[in-house]
């Protein structure tokens, strides 16, 4: 799946879309339409590759050139093609158990002058990376752990197909999404932080259901260390859109709303859901089509690990 941005965008938030996916996101069936979601989460992906670009870059000080990068979860490509871009020496194998996104992946990275040293696999995660030729130097995976029911097994997996002295960078956490401020003239102050407490109920109610599930505590350095893994680092990044933001960033905002009145309904009360009809009229005047206080402010973190040479 499109891990990424599949939880509602970055639970971020996944690319993000499982993306991810995407990223970073609030689906977990398998019967979603990958072919007609894939521009919008193209579209979501993109307007958050200024924190992308900030992470590669972070990466790209950091370590050492690698030979290989593999994109885990990758969705569209989005942040696959960011890779290829800050490493320029690098092949990128970008891994996904969707088809067609992973279509739009070559697609994109031909687009961008990157065909030559750009792969794929589909599969679902962690089993796919067996088919991967070579181990990897740089390992990503954004927002796709959580979807895995035993993420200490699925990380000792991952840490399995890293080479020697290679790093994976995990990105899981951070604070949940803002686009609009406290009091938005309709209804009770204070409606995301309300969405954030429903949301999340339902994150632990997806997590209790995933086949396989444990339970763990999410001290991400630890659980790298209990693959094997050395931590040697941590950092949050900040996607940053003040207003008034582009029509990119509004329907961005009127999407991640929606997927919220969807998929939260039965956790919300009247009040909250009658404000968010309102925020996603777009001909209500006090809709985020229209007002000219929404915004974008979101920060994930990035852990970093390395498997001993």
């Amino acid at each position: 799946m499109a891990y990424e941005q599949q939880h509602h965008e970055d639970h971020q938030g996944h690319q993000g879309h499982h993306g991810h996916h995407d990223h970073r996101e609030h689906h977990t069936g398998t019967d979603i339409d990958w072919a007609v979601m894939a521009p919008m989460l193209e579209a979501q992906a993109e307007l958050s590759a200024p924190l992308y670009r900030a992470v590669t870059g972070w990466l790209a000080a950091e370590l050492p050139q690698p030979g290989l990068i593999v994109d885990t979860g990758s969705g569209p490509g989005v942040v696959s093609c960011l890779f290829a871009e800050a490493f320029p020496g690098a092949r990128v194998v970008a891994v996904d158990g969707s088809a067609p996104l992973l279509e739009r992946a070559r697609a994109r990275a031909a687009r961008l002058g990157f065909e030559d040293r750009f792969g794929t696999v589909t599969g679902e995660l962690p089993g796919a990376l067996e088919a991967l030729d070579y181990p990897a130097d740089l390992m990503w995976a954004s927002n796709s752990l959580h979807h895995l029911g035993d993420q200490r097994a699925a990380l000792a997996a991952f840490a399995a197909r890293l080479a020697p002295g290679g790093t994976l960078a995990l990105l899981e956490g951070g604070l949940p999404a803002r686009f609009l401020p406290r009091d938005i003239g309709i209804g009770r102050p204070g409606l995301q932080s309300r969405l954030d407490a429903v949301e999340a109920e339902w994150f632990t109610q997806m997590r209790e259901e995933l086949p396989g599930t444990v339970a763990e505590t999410e001290d991400w350095p630890a659980l790298l260390s209990g693959a094997g893994l050395k931590h040697t680092g941590t950092r949050s990044f900040l996607l940053d859109l003040p207003a008034p933001v582009t029509d990119e960033a509004r329907a961005h905002v009127a999407a991640s709303l929606t997927r919220l009145r969807e998929a939260l309904r039965d956790g919300l009360d009247p009040e909250d859901t009658a404000a968010l009809d309102r925020l996603l009229d777009p001909e209500d005047e006090a809709s985020v089509y229209r007002r000219g206080d929404v915004f974008v402010l979101k920060a994930h973190t990035v852990y970093t690990a390395v498997r001993p040479a």
